[in-house]
């Protein structure tokens, strides 16, 4: 079997394991328990991975001899994956019940920004699994780590929303498959075109999309219900969560 071959399964592997988090929405969840939790825990997620993972590795690809125009242009595009992440918010349609509609919100939200992750990630994946199999491996297994609680972020909101297990994994698979995606276009066009600028101003992006999505959409909406104490403490386990599985990746 061919090192390519080897990079596009690892990176299959790396991408289907956010199905893993989907499996929360066929326990029962009469008091929103399931929900709210798993809200606050994926927020920490996206905000861990905004903060120690994709802002530093922008930092990284963007540097240059004027550390202040370096910081400066990082800065400026997080704004506009922000922005970018509100307009969004604004597009998408409203529902008659207000409840679900923001918990449906939350979902696709989640989806656009996980997808908007996976596919440089999947790149990153299948470039290193094609030049060295064990870095591969390594890289698969820690991003499969971090790919479960992604899943959660998708799957429970829209399962709550809409009470369709099928769209909730419909959904949650079409993010996952974004990574496979991302080595699928590495393959055939992005290898000899992507450099280090344009990748550090996609990782802004996406971090400033992210950020958004985690303390302004998942965290309040898990603080509306009940036991915010509880609620605070798995934002807390998903940031911790997520710094583990950037030590592993590291």
């Amino acid at each position: 079997m061919s090192n390519i071959t080897i990079a596009f399964i690892l990176t299959f592997i790396a991408g289907i394991s956010t199905m893993i988090g989907s499996l929360l929405i066929f326990f029962k969840d009469r008091r929103g328990v399931v929900l709210k939790y798993s809200l606050s825990f994926a927020a920490g997620v996206m905000i861990c991975v905004s903060v120690i993972d994709l802002i530093p590795e922008s930092i990284e690809l963007l540097f240059n001899e004027n550390k202040n125009k370096t910081f400066i242009l990082t800065f400026v595009f997080i704004i506009v994956g922000m922005i970018v992440s509100f307009m969004i918010d604004k597009l998408i349609p409203e529902n008659e019940n207000q409840n679900n509609n923001k918990l449906f919100k939350v979902g696709i939200f989640s989806m656009i920004a996980i997808i908007l992750h996976n596919i440089p990630e999947g790149i990153a994946t299948f470039l290193s699994s094609a030049t060295n199999i064990k870095l591969g491996i390594a890289l698969t297994l820690a991003i499969a780590l971090h790919n479960i609680p992604e899943g959660i972020s998708i799957s429970v909101p829209i399962f709550k929303a809409t009470k369709s297990r099928k769209k909730a994994l419909l959904y949650t698979f079409i993010s996952g498959m974004s990574e496979p995606f991302g080595a699928i276009l590495a393959y055939l066009l992005l290898a000899p075109i992507i450099n280090d600028t344009i990748m550090g101003i996609l990782l802004a992006l996406i971090a400033g999309i992210m950020i958004h999505i985690g303390a302004l959409k998942l965290l309040p909406t898990a603080l509306k219900y009940k036991e915010k104490k509880k609620t605070i403490c798995f934002l807390i386990i998903g940031i911790f969560f997520m710094y583990i599985s950037h030590l592993l990746m590291s």
